[in-house]
């Protein structure tokens, strides 16, 4: 549960109750901000606002920006206008808007009303880009350089403005209208001439971002270009802040999460599950499962119209499971395969007769394979290797051309799962939608209903009625 040891976390708390502060103070700054911030869960709920005012101003802010939304309400409940404008000074922008994201309308109100007039302007601003784009998760702690600095210039502004940035590992390069010019390492500052001017050595070949453009896409940005931070610009390209690798790391497990949960057939949330409620959690499930119980209906409706088939060979029923989960699971494979591809770039919707080639050729594999694996099976555990079977009625029952019928049966099945599990999530993409939608759930419904219709045609075109 934790990543400190439950023996320093009874050590913290014997400190507290023994009310020696000063040796609890010097603990908590000595530990990582996050493993602090699992200690404060631990603590009753009425003690964590006291021990709270008892940290240090930037110990405190850096804790508070990695506590759970739950905790950071109480405190922020338990604080003074002057604590809560104080607090706000320390946080980075990012956290700031973070923590606005996750509180009640109330509290905001207060937090809003007790910032200054120019943090309250800037997260305004931030509020104002649209969910998941690069702006709503971007800060505005970076270092600015101008091109006409000397390197010695560079380190002094660095050592002077660094303190308060969000990274001092690299520094962008604007000119009077901070239009992005280009970027300096820290390292190439440290091992250059005090006197080398800024534009001669600066990266002027940078990737970066527009604040418009999906937050996710710039976590895969980074993540290419295997950098600390990505510059984010205007249309004017006017840098306006940075994502930097810790911002594109939540923002890829958030995006994770979130394609789960939608190939689960469920709605996507952003709270723990524990911390979700029961009838939150039934709001969250229950769209997308009767809208798959409704879409099942399709497969009633076939075995329906097929019940004189049924009657005369009933152990064709027998074998709809299996049918129906080869056919769901090939679906499933190929649709998780292609959504992955999508979401890391790998794919585009260009690409479809590309995938779509290559899936019918490993269906075409995978079908004969199964296709084969199935006429033994059949025979074997199902029939025994009786080439014939005397039902009640007194008709003759061929065990072998019934398997032949399942064995192709499974072959086209597993073909057209191939083909939905590869054009469903290619053309959601294509229109704009999530490619997660298109997952294992609603796959399966569709190609469960066509393999169905192909084992029924098929049985019908070779079984006497």
């Amino acid at each position: 549960m934790s990543n400190i040891e439950k023996s320093y976390i009874d050590s913290l708390l014997e400190l507290l109750d023994e009310r020696k502060y000063t040796a609890f103070m010097h603990e908590i700054d000595e530990i990582n901000p996050i493993d602090a911030a699992e200690f404060f869960e631990f603590l009753p709920k009425e003690r964590i606002p006291i021990v709270f005012r008892l940290l240090k101003k930037d110990t405190a802010s850096e804790i508070f920006a990695e506590l759970d939304s739950d905790l950071q309400e109480q405190i922020i409940k338990a604080m003074s206008d002057r604590e809560v404008s104080s607090m706000l000074e320390e946080l980075y922008t990012d956290d700031v808007i973070d923590m606005l994201e996750e509180m009640p309308a109330g509290v905001v109100k207060r937090i809003m009303k007790a910032a200054t007039p120019e943090i309250r302007e800037e997260i305004n601003r931030f509020l104002a880009y649209p969910e998941k784009s690069a702006g709503s998760v971007m800060t505005s702690e970076f270092i600015d350089l101008h091109k006409n600095m000397t390197c010695d210039e560079a380190v002094k502004r660095i050592r002077k403005i660094g303190l308060d940035k969000e990274t001092v590992y690299v520094a962008y390069v604007t000119d009077q209208a901070r239009v992005l010019e280009g970027v300096v390492q820290l390292k190439q500052l440290l091992f250059a001439e005090p006197e080398y001017i800024i534009g001669d050595i600066m990266e002027t070949n940078l990737p970066f971002a527009y604040t418009h453009d999906d937050r996710e896409s710039v976590a895969n940005m980074i993540s290419h270009y295997d950098i600390i931070a990505l510059p984010i610009v205007d249309k004017e390209k006017r840098l306006v802040g940075i994502v930097t690798v810790d911002d594109a790391l939540d923002v890829l497990e958030t995006e994770a999460t979130e394609d789960i949960e939608k190939m689960a057939a469920i709605l996507p949330t952003d709270k723990p599950y524990l911390k979700t409620g029961i009838f939150e959690t039934w709001k969250k499930r229950i769209p997308w499962l009767l809208l798959l119980m409704i879409s099942a209906t399709f497969t009633s409706a076939i075995i329906q119209g097929y019940e004189a088939a049924i009657g005369t060979y009933a152990i064709l029923t027998a074998f709809f499971p299996m049918l129906m989960d080869t056919g769901g699971n090939a679906g499933g494979q190929t649709s998780v395969t292609i959504i992955r591809g999508l979401s890391l770039g790998e794919i585009e919707p260009r690409d479809v007769l590309r995938v779509l080639g290559k899936e019918i050729c490993v269906g075409a594999f995978c079908g004969i394979t199964l296709a084969a694996a199935t006429f033994l099976k059949v025979m074997a555990l199902d029939f025994r290797f009786q080439q014939y079977t005397i039902q009640d009625n007194g008709l003759v029952q061929d065990n072998l051309l019934i398997a032949a019928i399942i064995s192709i049966t499974v072959f086209f099945a597993i073909m057209i799962a191939k083909t939905v599990g590869t054009l469903l999530p290619l053309g959601a993409k294509k229109i704009g939608l999530d490619p997660a939608v298109m997952a294992s759930p609603f796959i399966t419904t569709i190609v469960d209903t066509i393999t169905l219709m192909i084992y029924f045609t098929i049985a019908s075109s070779f079984l006497p009625f």
